[in-house]
């Protein structure tokens, strides 16, 4: 790294003190995954006896519901084969950060934290800087900088990114988990509420699971942006 981009890192750790929040131990945060379990349910009568069974969803087992240390994927915070627990402070938000279509079966955990956490938030910032050469007045460069960087980390993870563009948010994440910090919260990309990196997945816990059917995928649109006529030759 150039000397550039090291007095830009020794930049960003030091105005995170400003954004430094404590989560305290025992908050109930949530987690989910596309995926599910099935069994049976015996239905009883008023006398306590089997009188009919069916094949129902379950929440996915605990071991699904946090990351695999040996099989951890590439991510906004974590290189691929570093664990780290993605979590959401909303349950919808956390749901809806899967991607889940309708009839589809979302498994969720609610987590409670272990320890009080020192976490760095980039949600407090909404400025957006987008890189177009003109540098934003003095007085708004600091907001812009941390608006954009949480939107780098808030940007929804598709199986189609080219991995190298995780290595910015990557990269920042290590300076902050270095400078002490036990996590990071940003926006989420897909919902109301805030996600929250846990950098040692082992500081939360889980406490209980639950199993929802998606009803409803209901994606808002903008007025178009743009509109090109296209012609086509007639044969």
């Amino acid at each position: 790294m150039d000397a550039k981009n090291r007095r830009f890192l020794e930049m960003v750790v030091s105005t995170s003190k400003k954004r430094c929040e404590t989560i305290d131990k025992g908050t109930q945060l949530w987690r989910a995954q596309l995926h599910n379990e099935w069994g049976p349910e015996i239905v009883l009568d008023n006398d306590g006896h089997e009188i009919d069974s069916s094949i129902v969803a379950y929440p996915s087992k605990p071991e699904r519901m946090v990351p695999r240390p040996d099989r951890a994927k590439e991510g906004r915070v974590n290189p691929k084969g570093i664990p780290c627990l993605y979590l959401s402070d909303d349950r919808n938000t956390a749901m809806s950060e899967m991607r889940p279509w309708k009839g589809s079966y979302v498994s969720v955990a609610q987590f409670s934290i272990v320890k009080n956490l020192k976490v760095v938030n980039c949600s407090v910032d909404s400025a957006q800087w987008f890189f177009t050469g003109i540098q934003p007045a003095p007085a708004k460069r600091e907001e812009c900088v941390w608006g954009s960087m949480n939107r780098a980390f808030s940007e929804p993870v598709t199986r189609d990114d080219d991995i190298a563009e995780y290595a910015a948010t990557q990269v920042l994440a290590e300076a902050f988990h270095n400078a002490g910090y036990d996590g990071i919260i940003y926006k989420s990309g897909v919902g109301h509420g805030r996600s929250v990196a846990v950098f040692n997945p082992r500081d939360a816990e889980i406490t209980n699971r639950y199993v929802h059917r998606v009803e409803e995928v209901e994606p808002k649109y903008s007025q178009p942006i743009k509109s090109i006529l296209c012609t086509l030759p007639i044969a």
